[in-house]
Protein backbone atom coordinates (compact mmCIF):
# COMPACT_ATOMS: atom_id res chain seq x y z
CA UNK A 1 0.00 0.00 0.00
CA UNK A 2 1.85 2.96 -1.22
CA UNK A 3 0.83 6.56 1.01
CA UNK A 4 -1.44 8.85 -0.56
CA UNK A 5 0.87 11.90 -1.48
CA UNK A 6 -1.97 14.27 0.84
CA UNK A 7 -1.74 12.23 3.59
CA UNK A 8 1.98 12.00 3.75
CA UNK A 9 2.02 15.51 3.38
CA UNK A 10 -0.30 16.41 5.85
CA UNK A 11 1.19 13.95 8.28
CA UNK A 12 5.27 15.29 7.86
CA UNK A 13 4.13 18.80 7.94
CA UNK A 14 1.93 18.06 11.29
CA UNK A 15 5.00 16.11 12.68
CA UNK A 16 7.36 19.57 12.13
CA UNK A 17 10.38 16.92 10.80
CA UNK A 18 10.67 19.33 7.51
CA UNK A 19 9.33 23.31 7.04
CA UNK A 20 5.82 23.96 4.88
CA UNK A 21 8.56 25.21 2.13
CA UNK A 22 10.78 22.61 1.53
CA UNK A 23 7.54 20.68 1.56
CA UNK A 24 5.81 22.74 -1.26
CA UNK A 25 9.16 22.64 -2.93
CA UNK A 26 9.22 18.55 -2.90
CA UNK A 27 5.52 18.43 -3.99
CA UNK A 28 6.21 20.74 -6.97
CA UNK A 29 9.35 18.87 -7.57
CA UNK A 30 7.74 15.35 -7.40
CA UNK A 31 5.26 16.18 -9.63
CA UNK A 32 7.96 17.48 -12.54
CA UNK A 33 9.95 14.49 -12.11
CA UNK A 34 6.54 11.65 -11.39
CA UNK A 35 7.78 10.39 -8.56
CA UNK A 36 6.80 10.14 -5.11
CA UNK A 37 6.91 12.98 -2.35
CA UNK A 38 8.82 10.52 0.08
CA UNK A 39 11.76 9.82 -2.27
CA UNK A 40 12.26 13.63 -3.05
CA UNK A 41 12.61 14.49 0.94
CA UNK A 42 15.03 11.58 1.69
CA UNK A 43 17.10 11.78 -1.97
CA UNK A 44 17.31 15.78 -1.23
CA UNK A 45 18.37 15.48 2.69
CA UNK A 46 15.04 17.02 4.18
CA UNK A 47 14.27 13.78 5.87
CA UNK A 48 15.96 10.54 6.64
CA UNK A 49 15.03 7.38 5.29
CA UNK A 50 14.57 5.45 8.63
CA UNK A 51 12.09 8.47 9.57
CA UNK A 52 10.36 8.43 6.31
CA UNK A 53 9.50 4.23 6.99
CA UNK A 54 8.42 5.33 10.09
CA UNK A 55 6.04 7.46 9.60
CA UNK A 56 4.71 5.48 6.54
CA UNK A 57 4.47 2.16 8.96
CA UNK A 58 2.60 4.62 11.00
CA UNK A 59 0.02 5.60 8.43
CA UNK A 60 -0.37 2.36 6.91
CA UNK A 61 -0.82 0.81 10.08
CA UNK A 62 1.98 -1.20 9.86
CA UNK A 63 4.62 -2.27 12.36
CA UNK A 64 7.79 -0.75 11.65
CA UNK A 65 11.17 -2.38 13.05
CA UNK A 66 15.02 -2.28 12.91
CA UNK A 67 17.33 -5.06 12.40
CA UNK A 68 20.16 -3.05 12.86
CA UNK A 69 22.47 -4.90 15.83
CA UNK A 70 20.06 -7.37 15.88
CA UNK A 71 21.33 -11.35 16.04
CA UNK A 72 18.46 -13.66 13.88
CA UNK A 73 18.62 -17.50 14.04
CA UNK A 74 20.26 -18.81 11.31
CA UNK A 75 17.51 -21.38 10.86
CA UNK A 76 14.86 -18.81 10.70
CA UNK A 77 17.27 -16.59 8.66
CA UNK A 78 17.69 -18.99 5.63
CA UNK A 79 14.13 -19.93 5.31
CA UNK A 80 14.40 -17.32 2.51
CA UNK A 81 17.62 -18.27 0.70
CA UNK A 82 20.22 -15.44 0.29
CA UNK A 83 19.82 -14.43 -3.30
CA UNK A 84 16.04 -14.17 -3.40
CA UNK A 85 16.71 -11.98 0.22
CA UNK A 86 19.18 -9.52 -1.85
CA UNK A 87 17.11 -9.21 -4.90
CA UNK A 88 13.79 -8.40 -3.31
CA UNK A 89 14.55 -6.91 -0.11
CA UNK A 90 12.86 -9.36 2.12
CA UNK A 91 14.58 -10.75 5.55
CA UNK A 92 12.99 -13.83 7.78
CA UNK A 93 13.52 -12.60 11.36
CA UNK A 94 10.82 -14.35 13.36
CA UNK A 95 8.50 -17.41 13.66
CA UNK A 96 5.83 -18.21 16.24
CA UNK A 97 4.52 -21.55 15.40
CA UNK A 98 2.51 -21.12 11.88
CA UNK A 99 3.49 -17.53 11.79
CA UNK A 100 6.71 -16.27 10.03
CA UNK A 101 7.87 -12.27 10.31
CA UNK A 102 9.22 -11.24 7.46
CA UNK A 103 11.10 -7.35 7.25
CA UNK A 104 10.56 -5.62 3.86
CA UNK A 105 11.31 -2.26 1.95
CA UNK A 106 8.09 -2.58 0.11
CA UNK A 107 5.36 -4.37 2.08
CA UNK A 108 3.15 -4.07 -1.17
CA UNK A 109 5.81 -6.74 -3.20
CA UNK A 110 2.62 -9.14 -3.11
CA UNK A 111 3.80 -11.86 -5.13
CA UNK A 112 6.85 -12.37 -3.65
CA UNK A 113 5.14 -12.04 -0.12
CA UNK A 114 3.07 -15.40 -2.14
CA UNK A 115 6.10 -17.48 -3.54
CA UNK A 116 7.45 -16.88 0.58
CA UNK A 117 4.28 -18.34 1.70
CA UNK A 118 4.29 -21.62 -0.87
CA UNK A 119 8.04 -22.09 -0.25
CA UNK A 120 8.04 -22.15 3.99
CA UNK A 121 4.39 -23.23 3.97
CA UNK A 122 3.86 -20.53 6.96
CA UNK A 123 1.39 -17.52 7.29
CA UNK A 124 3.54 -14.62 6.10
CA UNK A 125 3.40 -11.34 8.27
CA UNK A 126 5.11 -8.15 6.38
CA UNK A 127 7.01 -5.62 8.73
CA UNK A 128 8.41 -2.71 7.22
CA UNK A 129 11.82 -1.87 7.67
CA UNK A 130 15.00 0.42 6.28
CA UNK A 131 18.20 -0.20 3.86
CA UNK A 132 20.55 0.06 6.89
CA UNK A 133 18.13 -3.16 8.28
CA UNK A 134 17.90 -5.21 5.07
CA UNK A 135 21.95 -4.71 4.69
CA UNK A 136 22.59 -6.02 8.21
CA UNK A 137 20.52 -9.23 8.56
CA UNK A 138 22.09 -9.95 4.39
CA UNK A 139 25.48 -10.01 6.19
CA UNK A 140 24.47 -12.27 8.64
CA UNK A 141 24.15 -15.00 6.19
CA UNK A 142 27.92 -14.84 5.19
CA UNK A 143 29.13 -14.99 8.70
CA UNK A 144 26.81 -18.24 8.99
CA UNK A 145 28.26 -20.05 5.82
CA UNK A 146 31.63 -19.42 6.74
CA UNK A 147 30.46 -21.24 10.08
CA UNK A 148 29.14 -23.94 8.15
CA UNK A 149 32.22 -23.84 5.46
CA UNK A 150 34.57 -24.29 8.50
CA UNK A 151 32.77 -27.66 9.15
CA UNK A 152 32.95 -28.86 5.98
CA UNK A 153 36.31 -28.79 5.35
CA UNK A 154 36.99 -30.12 9.11
CA UNK A 155 35.01 -33.18 7.78
CA UNK A 156 36.09 -33.68 4.56
CA UNK A 157 39.82 -33.11 5.05
CA UNK A 158 39.21 -36.43 6.96
CA UNK A 159 38.39 -38.16 4.14
CA UNK A 160 40.93 -36.83 1.67
CA UNK A 161 43.89 -37.67 4.43
CA UNK A 162 42.18 -40.99 4.41
CA UNK A 163 42.37 -40.90 -0.12
CA UNK A 164 45.81 -39.89 0.07
CA UNK A 165 47.53 -42.44 2.76
CA UNK A 166 46.01 -44.62 0.02
CA UNK A 167 48.48 -44.21 -2.72
CA UNK A 168 51.69 -45.74 -3.28
CA UNK A 169 53.42 -42.60 -3.70
CA UNK A 170 54.07 -43.47 -7.33
CA UNK A 171 52.83 -39.96 -9.93
CA UNK A 172 48.80 -40.55 -10.33
CA UNK A 173 47.59 -41.38 -14.21
CA UNK A 174 44.96 -39.31 -15.52
CA UNK A 175 42.36 -42.18 -14.52
CA UNK A 176 43.49 -41.93 -11.40
CA UNK A 177 43.67 -37.78 -10.86
CA UNK A 178 40.25 -38.15 -12.47
CA UNK A 179 38.38 -40.35 -9.95
CA UNK A 180 40.15 -38.45 -7.11
CA UNK A 181 38.25 -35.00 -8.99
CA UNK A 182 35.32 -36.86 -8.78
CA UNK A 183 35.39 -38.05 -5.21
CA UNK A 184 32.53 -36.56 -2.85
CA UNK A 185 34.81 -34.65 -0.68
CA UNK A 186 36.34 -32.93 -2.98
CA UNK A 187 33.68 -31.96 -5.38
CA UNK A 188 31.99 -30.69 -1.92
CA UNK A 189 35.27 -28.96 -1.17
CA UNK A 190 35.39 -27.37 -4.46
CA UNK A 191 31.97 -26.23 -4.63
CA UNK A 192 31.75 -24.70 -1.37
CA UNK A 193 35.19 -22.91 -2.29
CA UNK A 194 33.72 -21.30 -4.97
CA UNK A 195 29.96 -20.71 -3.22
CA UNK A 196 31.63 -18.81 -0.39
CA UNK A 197 33.52 -16.72 -2.60
CA UNK A 198 30.65 -15.63 -4.85
CA UNK A 199 28.80 -14.54 -1.58
CA UNK A 200 31.82 -12.83 -0.14
CA UNK A 201 31.90 -10.76 -3.79
CA UNK A 202 35.39 -12.10 -3.93
CA UNK A 203 37.04 -11.33 -7.37
CA UNK A 204 39.69 -14.30 -7.39
CA UNK A 205 40.63 -17.51 -5.72
CA UNK A 206 44.16 -17.77 -4.98
CA UNK A 207 44.82 -21.94 -4.12
CA UNK A 208 48.58 -21.97 -3.30
CA UNK A 209 50.96 -25.16 -2.31
CA UNK A 210 53.11 -25.13 0.36
CA UNK A 211 55.30 -27.08 2.33
CA UNK A 212 53.28 -28.26 5.06
CA UNK A 213 49.34 -27.16 3.64
CA UNK A 214 47.31 -25.43 1.28
CA UNK A 215 46.37 -21.89 1.60
CA UNK A 216 43.56 -20.46 0.08
CA UNK A 217 42.89 -16.68 -0.21
CA UNK A 218 40.34 -14.62 -1.52
CA UNK A 219 40.72 -11.19 -3.34
CA UNK A 220 37.99 -8.62 -1.83
CA UNK A 221 37.70 -4.95 -2.95
CA UNK A 222 41.36 -5.58 -4.00
CA UNK A 223 43.17 -6.87 -0.89
CA UNK A 224 43.40 -10.50 -0.61
CA UNK A 225 42.30 -12.01 2.52
CA UNK A 226 43.64 -15.27 4.30
CA UNK A 227 40.40 -17.40 3.90
CA UNK A 228 41.54 -21.06 5.04
CA UNK A 229 44.25 -23.60 5.34
CA UNK A 230 43.66 -26.76 4.02
CA UNK A 231 46.02 -29.63 4.32
CA UNK A 232 48.59 -30.72 2.09
CA UNK A 233 46.69 -33.50 0.89
CA UNK A 234 43.78 -31.86 -0.45
CA UNK A 235 45.69 -30.22 -3.11
CA UNK A 236 45.96 -32.90 -6.00
CA UNK A 237 42.06 -33.54 -5.43
CA UNK A 238 41.65 -29.47 -5.55
CA UNK A 239 43.65 -28.40 -8.50
CA UNK A 240 42.02 -31.68 -10.63
CA UNK A 241 38.42 -31.17 -9.62
CA UNK A 242 39.18 -27.34 -11.29
CA UNK A 243 41.00 -28.77 -14.22
CA UNK A 244 38.21 -30.85 -14.89
CA UNK A 245 35.72 -28.21 -14.60
CA UNK A 246 37.72 -25.55 -16.40
CA UNK A 247 39.01 -28.81 -19.72
CA UNK A 248 42.53 -28.63 -18.87
CA UNK A 249 44.47 -31.47 -18.98
CA UNK A 250 45.06 -33.77 -15.93
CA UNK A 251 48.76 -35.04 -16.06
CA UNK A 252 50.22 -31.74 -17.51
CA UNK A 253 51.62 -30.52 -14.19
CA UNK A 254 55.30 -28.92 -15.77
CA UNK A 255 53.81 -26.06 -18.00
CA UNK A 256 50.91 -23.70 -17.08
CA UNK A 257 47.25 -24.06 -17.84
CA UNK A 258 44.40 -21.70 -19.13
CA UNK A 259 40.67 -22.55 -18.80
CA UNK A 260 37.30 -21.27 -18.07
CA UNK A 261 33.79 -22.97 -16.86
CA UNK A 262 30.55 -21.17 -15.79
CA UNK A 263 27.84 -21.95 -13.07
CA UNK A 264 24.68 -20.77 -12.19
CA UNK A 265 24.97 -19.88 -8.29
CA UNK A 266 21.27 -19.23 -7.34
CA UNK A 267 19.67 -16.92 -9.79
CA UNK A 268 23.22 -15.77 -11.65
CA UNK A 269 25.33 -16.61 -13.75
CA UNK A 270 28.84 -16.53 -12.87
CA UNK A 271 31.91 -17.16 -15.17
CA UNK A 272 35.31 -18.23 -13.88
CA UNK A 273 38.76 -18.20 -15.49
CA UNK A 274 40.90 -20.66 -14.47
CA UNK A 275 45.41 -20.54 -14.33
CA UNK A 276 47.74 -23.26 -13.44
CA UNK A 277 51.25 -22.51 -12.35
CA UNK A 278 53.87 -24.71 -11.67
CA UNK A 279 55.84 -23.61 -8.07
CA UNK A 280 58.07 -25.64 -6.27
CA UNK A 281 55.13 -27.31 -4.14
CA UNK A 282 52.96 -27.95 -6.13
CA UNK A 283 50.55 -26.56 -8.87
CA UNK A 284 49.09 -22.95 -8.02
CA UNK A 285 45.65 -22.22 -9.05
CA UNK A 286 43.81 -18.46 -9.69
CA UNK A 287 40.26 -18.46 -10.20
CA UNK A 288 39.36 -15.08 -11.29
CA UNK A 289 34.84 -14.80 -10.74
CA UNK A 290 33.66 -12.87 -13.33
CA UNK A 291 29.43 -12.53 -12.66
CA UNK A 292 27.24 -12.02 -15.63
CA UNK A 293 25.14 -9.84 -13.82
CA UNK A 294 28.02 -7.35 -13.37
CA UNK A 295 27.90 -5.35 -16.27
CA UNK A 296 25.75 -2.49 -17.27
CA UNK A 297 27.48 0.22 -15.03
CA UNK A 298 26.70 3.60 -15.79
CA UNK A 299 30.07 6.01 -15.73
CA UNK A 300 28.69 7.95 -13.07
CA UNK A 301 28.51 4.46 -11.28
CA UNK A 302 31.72 4.06 -11.71
CA UNK A 303 33.23 7.25 -9.86
CA UNK A 304 33.43 9.61 -13.32
CA UNK A 305 32.11 13.54 -12.81
CA UNK A 306 32.68 17.01 -14.00
CA UNK A 307 34.97 17.73 -16.58
CA UNK A 308 36.58 14.21 -17.13
CA UNK A 309 32.69 12.85 -17.75
CA UNK A 310 32.18 15.68 -19.76
CA UNK A 311 35.28 14.68 -21.53
CA UNK A 312 34.46 10.95 -22.08
CA UNK A 313 31.18 11.84 -23.30
CA UNK A 314 32.76 14.23 -26.02
CA UNK A 315 34.87 11.40 -27.04
CA UNK A 316 31.94 8.98 -26.95
CA UNK A 317 30.24 11.50 -29.97
CA UNK A 318 33.80 10.98 -32.72
CA UNK A 319 32.95 8.56 -35.22
CA UNK A 320 36.91 8.18 -35.47
CA UNK A 321 39.65 7.88 -33.37
CA UNK A 322 41.30 6.18 -30.52
CA UNK A 323 40.09 6.10 -26.73
CA UNK A 324 42.78 4.39 -24.47
CA UNK A 325 42.06 3.33 -20.89
CA UNK A 326 45.27 3.04 -19.02
CA UNK A 327 46.51 1.29 -15.47
CA UNK A 328 47.87 -1.43 -13.82
CA UNK A 329 46.03 -4.91 -13.71
CA UNK A 330 42.68 -5.11 -11.56
CA UNK A 331 42.43 -1.33 -11.93
CA UNK A 332 38.86 -1.74 -13.43
CA UNK A 333 40.44 -0.99 -17.57
CA UNK A 334 37.59 -3.45 -18.98
CA UNK A 335 34.93 -2.61 -16.67
CA UNK A 336 35.15 0.83 -18.16
CA UNK A 337 35.32 -0.04 -21.49
CA UNK A 338 32.63 -2.37 -21.36
CA UNK A 339 30.34 0.87 -19.77
CA UNK A 340 31.49 3.21 -23.09
CA UNK A 341 30.47 0.07 -25.48
CA UNK A 342 27.30 -0.28 -23.99
CA UNK A 343 26.61 3.56 -23.74
CA UNK A 344 27.90 2.81 -27.81
CA UNK A 345 25.74 -0.02 -28.27
CA UNK A 346 23.00 1.02 -30.61
CA UNK A 347 21.01 -0.57 -33.63
CA UNK A 348 22.88 1.63 -35.96
CA UNK A 349 26.37 0.70 -35.04
CA UNK A 350 28.19 -2.62 -35.61
CA UNK A 351 30.47 -3.31 -33.22
CA UNK A 352 33.45 -5.55 -33.02
CA UNK A 353 35.57 -6.85 -30.31
CA UNK A 354 38.96 -9.10 -29.68
CA UNK A 355 39.53 -9.89 -26.02
CA UNK A 356 41.58 -11.81 -23.79
CA UNK A 357 39.47 -12.99 -21.80
CA UNK A 358 36.23 -12.32 -22.95
CA UNK A 359 34.74 -11.43 -19.54
CA UNK A 360 30.98 -10.36 -20.10
CA UNK A 361 28.42 -11.41 -22.93
CA UNK A 362 27.27 -8.27 -24.55
CA UNK A 363 23.96 -8.66 -26.82
CA UNK A 364 24.54 -7.48 -30.02
CA UNK A 365 28.41 -6.89 -30.39
CA UNK A 366 30.56 -9.56 -31.89
CA UNK A 367 32.76 -10.47 -29.37
CA UNK A 368 35.74 -12.53 -30.56
CA UNK A 369 37.87 -14.25 -27.88
CA UNK A 370 41.99 -14.28 -28.64
CA UNK A 371 43.45 -18.14 -28.95
CA UNK A 372 46.95 -17.56 -29.46
CA UNK A 373 47.96 -21.16 -29.34
CA UNK A 374 46.21 -21.98 -32.68
CA UNK A 375 47.67 -18.52 -33.77
CA UNK A 376 44.55 -15.95 -33.22
CA UNK A 377 45.97 -13.08 -31.52
CA UNK A 378 44.84 -9.46 -31.08
CA UNK A 379 46.81 -8.60 -34.28
CA UNK A 380 45.07 -11.22 -36.07
CA UNK A 381 41.88 -10.99 -34.79
CA UNK A 382 42.16 -7.29 -35.37
CA UNK A 383 43.00 -7.97 -38.97
CA UNK A 384 40.26 -9.84 -39.52
CA UNK A 385 37.85 -6.93 -38.02
CA UNK A 386 38.55 -4.63 -39.98
CA UNK A 387 37.68 -6.73 -43.16
CA UNK A 388 33.69 -7.44 -41.22
CA UNK A 389 32.54 -3.67 -41.72
CA UNK A 390 32.76 -2.67 -38.36
CA UNK A 391 32.25 1.24 -36.52
CA UNK A 392 33.43 0.42 -33.51
CA UNK A 393 35.98 -2.03 -32.48
CA UNK A 394 37.30 -2.84 -29.19
CA UNK A 395 40.71 -4.10 -28.56
CA UNK A 396 41.71 -5.92 -25.39
CA UNK A 397 44.58 -4.55 -24.70
CA UNK A 398 47.44 -3.05 -26.79
CA UNK A 399 51.02 -4.55 -25.62
CA UNK A 400 53.03 -5.00 -28.41
CA UNK A 401 54.25 -3.18 -32.09
CA UNK A 402 51.89 -5.11 -34.52
CA UNK A 403 48.54 -4.74 -32.48
CA UNK A 404 49.49 -0.79 -31.53
CA UNK A 405 50.13 -0.41 -36.04
CA UNK A 406 46.87 -1.80 -36.38
CA UNK A 407 44.78 0.30 -34.33
CA UNK A 408 46.41 3.11 -34.90
CA UNK A 409 45.27 2.03 -38.92
CA UNK A 410 41.62 1.13 -38.17
CA UNK A 411 41.46 4.51 -35.92
CA UNK A 412 42.67 6.33 -39.35
CA UNK A 413 40.59 4.64 -41.59
CA UNK A 414 37.07 5.90 -40.14
CA UNK A 415 36.73 3.80 -36.86
CA UNK A 416 36.47 4.46 -33.28
CA UNK A 417 39.06 2.11 -31.77
CA UNK A 418 38.48 1.24 -27.58
CA UNK A 419 41.68 -0.35 -26.22
CA UNK A 420 43.59 -0.73 -22.63
CA UNK A 421 46.98 0.34 -22.05
CA UNK A 422 49.31 -1.12 -19.48
CA UNK A 423 50.71 2.35 -17.70
CA UNK A 424 50.67 3.98 -14.46
CA UNK A 425 49.20 7.21 -15.79
CA UNK A 426 47.13 8.78 -18.31
CA UNK A 427 49.98 10.85 -19.63
CA UNK A 428 52.19 7.55 -19.66
CA UNK A 429 50.33 5.57 -22.43
CA UNK A 430 51.81 8.30 -24.90
CA UNK A 431 55.66 7.66 -24.61
CA UNK A 432 54.53 3.39 -23.96
CA UNK A 433 52.97 4.04 -27.27
CA UNK A 434 55.86 5.50 -29.05
CA UNK A 435 58.06 2.71 -26.99
CA UNK A 436 56.29 0.11 -28.51
CA UNK A 437 56.81 1.79 -31.97
CA UNK A 438 53.76 4.05 -33.01
CA UNK A 439 54.78 7.58 -34.63
CA UNK A 440 54.11 10.86 -33.05
CA UNK A 441 52.62 11.92 -35.80
CA UNK A 442 50.06 9.07 -35.83
CA UNK A 443 49.77 9.31 -32.15
CA UNK A 444 48.43 12.87 -32.75
CA UNK A 445 46.04 12.05 -35.16
CA UNK A 446 44.40 8.93 -33.61
CA UNK A 447 44.32 9.80 -30.17
CA UNK A 448 41.49 11.82 -28.71
CA UNK A 449 41.48 10.59 -25.00
CA UNK A 450 43.10 8.65 -22.68
CA UNK A 451 41.59 7.52 -19.23
CA UNK A 452 43.66 6.67 -16.22
CA UNK A 453 42.34 5.13 -13.49
CA UNK A 454 43.07 2.79 -10.23
CA UNK A 455 40.43 1.09 -7.72
CA UNK A 456 40.13 2.39 -4.11
CA UNK A 457 37.78 0.19 -1.33
CA UNK A 458 34.29 2.39 -1.09
CA UNK A 459 32.86 3.00 2.53
CA UNK A 460 30.20 1.49 3.95
CA UNK A 461 27.19 3.86 5.79
CA UNK A 462 28.94 3.10 9.18
CA UNK A 463 31.96 5.49 8.63
CA UNK A 464 32.91 7.88 11.45
CA UNK A 465 33.71 11.78 10.48
CA UNK A 466 36.43 13.80 11.20
CA UNK A 467 38.35 17.46 10.82
CA UNK A 468 42.33 16.43 9.65
CA UNK A 469 44.43 17.92 12.01
CA UNK A 470 46.71 21.17 10.81
CA UNK A 471 50.14 18.38 10.41
CA UNK A 472 48.00 16.26 8.73
CA UNK A 473 46.78 18.72 6.25
CA UNK A 474 50.50 19.67 5.80
CA UNK A 475 51.60 16.46 4.89
CA UNK A 476 48.97 15.76 2.50
CA UNK A 477 50.36 19.59 1.19
CA UNK A 478 53.10 17.93 0.12
CA UNK A 479 52.15 15.19 -2.60
CA UNK A 480 49.27 17.33 -3.98
CA UNK A 481 47.91 20.85 -4.05
CA UNK A 482 44.96 21.09 -1.65
CA UNK A 483 44.06 24.77 -3.03
CA UNK A 484 43.36 23.17 -6.31
CA UNK A 485 41.24 20.29 -5.11
CA UNK A 486 39.72 23.11 -3.42
CA UNK A 487 38.38 24.70 -6.47
CA UNK A 488 37.14 21.74 -7.81
CA UNK A 489 34.94 20.89 -4.54
CA UNK A 490 33.71 24.25 -5.01
CA UNK A 491 33.29 24.39 -8.79
CA UNK A 492 31.07 20.94 -8.36
CA UNK A 493 29.13 22.32 -5.47
CA UNK A 494 30.06 19.60 -3.09
CA UNK A 495 31.28 22.49 -0.29
CA UNK A 496 30.37 25.68 0.35
CA UNK A 497 31.95 28.74 -1.77
CA UNK A 498 33.47 29.75 1.95
CA UNK A 499 34.44 26.43 2.67
CA UNK A 500 38.15 25.78 3.79
CA UNK A 501 40.79 22.74 4.77
CA UNK A 502 40.07 23.49 8.51
CA UNK A 503 36.43 23.17 8.18
CA UNK A 504 35.68 20.15 5.96
CA UNK A 505 35.94 16.84 7.34
CA UNK A 506 37.39 13.65 5.74
CA UNK A 507 36.10 10.02 7.11
CA UNK A 508 37.26 7.22 8.55
CA UNK A 509 36.59 2.89 8.31
CA UNK A 510 34.02 1.84 11.16
CA UNK A 511 33.82 -1.97 11.76
CA UNK A 512 29.57 -2.94 11.52
CA UNK A 513 27.76 -5.83 11.39
CA UNK A 514 27.57 -5.18 7.51
CA UNK A 515 31.67 -4.89 6.91
CA UNK A 516 34.15 -5.89 9.33
CA UNK A 517 36.63 -3.67 7.92
CA UNK A 518 34.43 -0.58 7.04
CA UNK A 519 34.38 -1.13 3.48
CA UNK A 520 32.37 -2.73 0.81
CA UNK A 521 32.29 -2.77 -3.07
CA UNK A 522 34.95 -0.70 -4.60
CA UNK A 523 34.86 2.69 -6.95
CA UNK A 524 37.44 4.44 -9.42
CA UNK A 525 39.53 7.50 -9.36
CA UNK A 526 40.17 8.89 -12.59
CA UNK A 527 42.22 11.41 -14.61
CA UNK A 528 40.73 12.22 -18.17
CA UNK A 529 43.72 13.35 -20.58
CA UNK A 530 42.32 15.03 -23.80
CA UNK A 531 44.59 15.26 -26.33
CA UNK A 532 44.41 19.28 -27.34
CA UNK A 533 45.86 20.98 -29.86
CA UNK A 534 48.83 21.79 -27.46
CA UNK A 535 49.46 18.38 -26.07
CA UNK A 536 49.58 17.26 -29.81
CA UNK A 537 52.61 19.94 -30.41
CA UNK A 538 53.95 18.63 -27.01
CA UNK A 539 54.29 15.07 -28.50
CA UNK A 540 55.00 15.99 -31.30
CA UNK A 541 58.16 17.83 -29.58
CA UNK A 542 59.16 14.46 -27.99
CA UNK A 543 57.95 16.08 -24.67
CA UNK A 544 58.20 13.67 -21.42
CA UNK A 545 55.84 12.48 -20.01
CA UNK A 546 55.91 15.00 -17.25
CA UNK A 547 55.27 17.83 -19.42
CA UNK A 548 52.35 16.47 -20.83
CA UNK A 549 50.85 15.77 -17.80
CA UNK A 550 51.35 19.82 -16.55
CA UNK A 551 49.88 20.82 -19.34
CA UNK A 552 46.83 18.90 -19.02
CA UNK A 553 46.71 19.83 -15.44
CA UNK A 554 46.58 23.53 -16.40
CA UNK A 555 43.95 22.98 -18.95
CA UNK A 556 41.61 21.18 -16.44
CA UNK A 557 42.78 18.18 -16.10
CA UNK A 558 41.81 16.49 -12.43
CA UNK A 559 44.72 13.92 -11.57
CA UNK A 560 43.56 10.20 -9.99
CA UNK A 561 45.39 11.62 -6.62
CA UNK A 562 43.28 14.73 -6.56
CA UNK A 563 40.17 12.72 -7.78
CA UNK A 564 40.94 10.42 -4.92
CA UNK A 565 40.49 13.27 -2.66
CA UNK A 566 37.60 15.17 -3.99
CA UNK A 567 35.96 11.42 -3.20
CA UNK A 568 37.14 11.35 0.24
CA UNK A 569 35.69 14.29 1.46
CA UNK A 570 32.29 13.36 -0.26
CA UNK A 571 33.04 10.12 2.18
CA UNK A 572 32.92 7.64 -0.48
CA UNK A 573 36.63 6.59 0.54
CA UNK A 574 39.69 7.28 2.99
CA UNK A 575 42.43 9.26 2.38
CA UNK A 576 44.67 6.41 3.45
CA UNK A 577 42.70 4.19 0.47
CA UNK A 578 43.59 6.64 -1.85
CA UNK A 579 47.16 7.12 -0.82
CA UNK A 580 47.31 3.35 -0.97
CA UNK A 581 46.74 2.77 -4.46
CA UNK A 582 48.35 6.23 -5.92
CA UNK A 583 51.69 7.27 -5.78
CA UNK A 584 52.82 10.05 -6.80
Amino acid sequence: MQVPADQLKKFITESGLVGKADIAAAVKDAKARDTNLGDVLVSSGKIKEDDLRRIEAYVLGIPFLSLVGEKIDFAVLSLIPEPIARTHNIISYKKNGKELEVAMLDVDDLPVIDFIKKKVELKVLPRLTDVASIKAALAQYKQSLKADFDKIIQKESASLKTIAENADGAPATEKELKALAEDLPIVKIVDTLISHAILQNASDIHIEPGEESLVVRYRIDGILHDAMTLPKDSAPGIVARIKVLSNLKLDEKRLPQDGRFKITEGEQRVSFRVSTLPTYFGEKTVIRVLKESSHGFSLEGLGFHGTALERIHESMKQKTGMILASGPTGSGKTTTLYTVLDLLNTPDVNISTVEDPIEYQMARINQTQVKSEIGLTFANGLRTLLRQDPDIIMVGEIRDTETVGLAINAALTGHLVLSTIHTNSAAGAIPRMIDMGAESFLIVSTVKTVIGQRLVRRLTNAKEKYTPSASELDVLGKSVDLERVLGFLKEEKIVGADATWKTIPFYRAKKSEESEDGYSGRLGIHEVLKVTPTIKELILKGAPQDAIEKQAKSEGMMTMLEDGIFLAVQGLTTMEEVLRVVSE
